[in-house]
């Protein structure tokens, strides 16, 4: 019996959950998991490895790799192919600090004690 696919931790939900072409009305469309946008933040927007990834959203480094690889798909699909992209959906669980979180917080704020205590003492 196969496991269950464990949860992803994410920050926060994203401010937009849509983008499409201007040029294309009802163009195709490619759906992108909440999870994976999580993962495009952590690595390319926010610049953290892998490992760091893994620990921030609570699963192995190889799962990080899979999903990052799969939502860098789906981004060049609808890029590429004029597409419509969709945020929708996906294995996440938001993170139970999401009101204060920093976005770059692990399971014991690894890297980014300082800020998130900092962020705490502000609430």
């Amino acid at each position: 019996m196969p496991r269950g696919k464990k949860c992803r931790r994410i920050c926060a939900m994203p401010q937009v959950y849509e983008f499409a072409p201007l040029n294309r009305e009802g163009a195709e469309t490619v759906q992108l998991g909440i999870d994976e946008l999580e993962t495009i933040r952590l690595l390319d927007y926010e610049r953290l490895t892998q490992e760091e990834c893994a620990v921030q959203m609570n699963v192995a480094r190889t799962t990080v790799t899979s999903i990052y690889e799969e939502a860098r798909n789906k981004i060049a699909q609808a890029l590429i192919g004029g597409k419509r992209l969709v945020i929708a959906g996906g294995n996440y669980e938001l993170c139970e600090k999401a009101a204060h979180c920093c976005g770059r917080c692990g399971r014991e704020c690894n890297g980014c004690k300082k800020e998130c205590r900092k962020k705490e003492q502000e609430k």
